[in-house]
C-alpha cells in the first residue's frame, strides 16, 4: 500500500524557528542586520537601505532580492521569517546570489517610499521581488508566502534568466521543497543488502528521501518519492537487476541504526544535509564520487574544516531530525576550535 504524506507541516517541522542560528556570515558591504534580527527577517543579512543595496548591485553585478515585510507583524510574517527565511541554504542563496534588501512595510520615512517606488501596500503579508539594479523586475513579484519552494523557484528562474547557471544544491533544495509541499509517496523494496539499496534509490531522479530497516525478516529500505516523476514500479523496473522487489505491504518496517552506509564511511557525514542532498551524497560516496558535487559552498568548508580538524568530538549528522541542532552543535565546534 502507498502512503500519501501531508506537506506543509512536514516542511515547516523540519526548519521551523529551530534554523534561527545564521550560517557564517558572506562579505556585503551592504548594512546589514546581523544576529539581533527580528523574527520576520529570518537569518538573511539584510540590507535596510535600498540606495545602499542598489549600489551593491551596480558594483557586484548581482540583482536585488527585496523583501516587503511588516515588522512587527503577523503569523503570516513570522512564519516566513521562522521558516522559509531561516532555512540555512535558501538563506545562503540569497546571500550568495542576490544583494538582500529589506523593506518595512508598515514604517514611514525612507521605507514609506520605497513602497510607494514599487507600488506595494502597506500593512501587508510579505512580498519579494527579484530586480535589477535599475529596479526592474528579472521575475514576476513573489507573494505565495506560504511556499517556500515558491521562492527557490523564483530566485532558480532569476538566475537563469541572467544567463547564470545554477548550483545543483540550489536544484536540489527546490526540488524537495516542491515535492513535500505538493505531497509525497514511499514504497518500501527488499533486497539482499539495504546498503547497496539505498546507494541504488538515492541516484535516482524523483527520490527525496532513503531509510534502511528491516521488515518480515528482511533487510528492506523504505523509500520516499514524488509521485509525479517517479511510480514504485519504474522505482522496481530499474533496481530488480540488483535483486531488488516490492514488499507486498508497508507496514512493520523497523529503521536500521546506521542509515546512509557509504556516506557514514566519509568525514562528511558530520555536515548536514537535506535528505534529498544525503540521498544523492551517499550515492556518489558509493560509487567512490565525492558528494562535493551536491552541497553548497558553506556546507563544503564545513566539510573541508572537519577534514582538517579530525579530533574535534563531531555529531554525526546523518538521519538526523533536528537539522538546526546539527548544524549549531557543528558551527559551534568550528568556531570554538574545541
Amino acid at each position: 500500500m502507498l502512503l500519501k504524506i501531508s506537506t506543509l507541516f512536514v516542511a515547516g517541522a523540519l526548519f521551523a524557528g529551530a534554523w534561527l542560528v545564521p550560517w557564517p556570515q558572506t562579505t556585503n558591504s551592504a548594512t546589514p542586520v546581523t544576529d539581533s534580527n527580528p523574527v520576520e527577517l529570518g537569518a538573511v543579512h539584510w540590507s535596510r537601505d535600498l540606495d545602499t543595496g542598489t549600489a551593491e548591485a551596480k558594483r557586484t553585478g548581482k540583482p536585488l532580492l527585496v523583501l516587503f515585510q511588516e515588522v512587527p507583524g503577523c503569523s503570516n510574517c513570522t512564519r516566513y521569517g521562522s521558516v522559509t527565511l531561516s532555512h540555512p541554504l535558501i538563506v545562503e542563496a540569497i546571500e550568495e546570489f542576490f544583494v538582500p534588501v529589506c523593506i518595512y512595510n508598515n514604517k514611514d520615512g525612507a521605507d514609506a517610499a520605497a513602497l510607494r517606488k514599487f507600488n506595494e501596500p502597506a500593512w501587508n503579508n510579505p512580498v519579494v521581488r527579484i530586480i535589477r539594479s535599475d529596479h526592474r523586475d528579472i521575475i514576476p513579484r513573489i507573494s505565495d508566502f506560504r511556499s517556500s519552494a515558491t521562492l527557490v523557484q523564483g530566485m532558480l528562474r532569476s538566475i537563469q534568466a541572467e544567463g547564470r547557471e545554477a548550483p545543483a544544491w540550489l536544484r536540489l533544495v527546490a526540488e524537495e521543497l516542491q515535492t513535500r509541499e505538493a505531497g509525497v509517496t514511499t514504497a518500501t523494496f527488499s533486497m539482499y543488502c539495504f546498503w547497496s539499496g539505498e546507494k541504488a534509490f538515492g541516484a535516482i531522479p524523483g527520490v527525496i528521501e532513503t531509510e534502511p530497516g528491516f521488515q518480515d525478516g528482511r533487510e528492506v529500505v523504505r523509500v520516499t518519492y514524488n509521485p509525479d516523476i517517479i511510480q514504485a514500479s519504474e522505482l522496481e523496473r530499474l533496481t530488480r537487476p540488483k535483486g531488488i522487489s516490492a514488499c507486498s505491504r508497508e507496514s512493520g518496517f523497523r529503521a536500521d541504526r546506521e542509515p546512509k552506509y557509504y556516506l557514514a564511511q566519509t568525514h562528511w557525514k558530520y555536515v548536514p544535509m537535506t535528505s534529498l542532498q544525503a540521498c544523492r551524497a551517499n550515492a556518489l560516496a558509493g560509487n567512490g564520487q565525492s558528494p562535493e558535487a551536491v552541497l553548497s559552498e558553506r556546507q563544503q568548508e564545513l566539510g573541508q574544516y572537519v577534514q582538517a580538524h579530525p579530533k574535534q568530538k563531531w555529531e554525526n549528522a546523518i538521519g538526523t531530525t533536528d537539522l538546526a541542532k546539527a548544524w549549531a552543535a557543528a558551527g559551534k565546534k568550528q568556531a570554538s576550535g574545541k
